[in-house]
């Protein structure tokens, strides 16, 4: 029997919260993207797993295909300027910009993003480009 898109997205995203490695869970999520183009949510998982496993190009290109499906989550534009940091990209102030206008829009988004980098950070804690724009979003 084949997994439905869902249910591999689903499992994906349970796994990851059980704390499984970023390099076992990158197939599964390729895969959704893979099945489901237009997805937002798939490239937006995909694109964070490469940035924890120090894939930055692979990050940049999953997150430029989610921010285009969907320019008004916020995840996707943190996502994006993570991996435009991290590949030494210019023009991601205008992604910081747009999650702050974002976080206006709804204020539940700032916990989101909050909540998403703290994950981040335990993850891997030594992540410069994050902690970069861990200050951006919340300390100016």
């Amino acid at each position: 029997m084949t997994n439905t898109v869902e249910s591999l997205f689903d499992t994906g995203l349970e796994r990851y919260k059980a704390g499984e490695a970023v390099d076992s869970l990158i197939p599964v999520f390729k895969e959704v993207c893979d099945r489901a183009p237009k997805t937002s949510a798939a490239w937006i998982c995909l694109a964070w797993l490469y940035l924890l496993d120090d894939k930055g190009n692979s990050a940049y290109k999953a997150a430029q295909k989610a921010v285009k499906l969907s320019p008004q989550d916020p995840q996707a534009r943190v996502n994006l300027a993570l991996a435009m940091l991290e590949t030494g990209q210019k023009g991601l102030r205008q992604h910081i910009d747009a999650v702050q206008q974002l976080f206006l829009v709804n204020p539940e988004w700032r916990d989101e993003i909050k909540n998403s980098i703290e994950d981040g950070l335990t993850r891997k804690p030594e992540w410069d480009s994050l902690l970069k724009v861990q200050k951006w979003l919340f300390e100016e």
